[in-house]
């Protein structure tokens, strides 16, 4: 009888494991275990965060300070910095403005000049002056006269049959060899004139004036205004053989 003791014992172990193996887990210790499951992970993440901020937490005040301070620089040079640029951005803006409206000065400086020096065409209201001349009495001086009173009554711009008068023309001859800046003209003589008409018709018939005196020549002398008068007679341009600008 006494040799049925092992026996027995090992037939408890084995119902021992056959209780614990497989595990019977029930649906409520499952849902236990997630819920530690979980816990857990936060804890471990709010530990890592904790660690990371460990070394702004753990500082002293006067590193705090600093950094604060180090803060404060950066975004004050960032500041610094947009307003240069943008200092800059407006420079660059203003002087592209002032070299357009230079640049439109100076083509407007231009044009004005080379009308004045017969160099352009010219267009605008004016009077057309048209002198005939059937016995050939009209002489060069007469003419220069008619110019020097337009000039005096504001006129702009002139050309006398297709030649442009300007500041050093000069009239010679007359009669059947009248000629202006070298070149022969004849009668009839169209001026055609650019200015204000209201003032440049007055000035060709005062009393005793360019009209009257072609008149007593036994020439005859007609103005008509006109809204549009075109000159379009050109010179060549004129380089100076000694004068230069004085400007540096």
């Amino acid at each position: 009888m006494p040799p049925a003791a092992p026996e027995a014992e090992t037939s408890g172990r084995r119902r021992l494991a056959s209780a614990l193996w497989p595990p019977r887990v029930t649906r409520a210790q499952l849902v236990v275990a997630l819920l530690l499951f979980v816990l857990g992970l936060g804890l471990a993440i709010q530990v890592s965060s904790t660690s990371e901020n460990s070394a702004l937490r753990g500082a002293r005040q006067e590193d705090l300070v600093r950094i604060l301070d180090e803060l404060d620089d950066r975004t004050q040079r960032l500041e610094d910095e947009k307003a240069r640029l943008e200092k800059q951005r407006t420079e660059l803006e203003s002087s592209s403005d002032q070299a357009e409206e230079a640049r439109k000065q100076t083509q407007e400086k231009e044009q004005q000049l080379g009308i004045l020096a017969g160099t352009v065409a010219a267009e605008g209201p004016g009077i057309t002056l048209t002198v005939g001349d059937p016995t050939g009495a009209v002489e060069s001086d007469m003419l220069l006269d008619a110019i020097q009173e337009l000039r005096a009554a504001g006129a702009e711009a002139i050309q006398v049959n297709g030649v442009r008068v300007v500041a050093d023309s000069y009239f010679t001859g007359g009669g059947d060899d009248m000629r202006i800046d070298g070149t022969k003209v004849t009668a009839p003589y169209v001026f055609k004139v650019i200015g204000k008409p209201e003032d440049l018709e007055p000035a060709l018939n005062i009393p005793g004036g360019v009209v009257q005196t072609l008149e007593k020549e036994q020439a005859t002398a007609t103005v008509e205004r006109s809204a549009k008068i075109i000159v379009d007679a050109l010179r060549p341009a004129k380089r100076p053989d000694y004068a230069q600008s004085s400007s540096q």
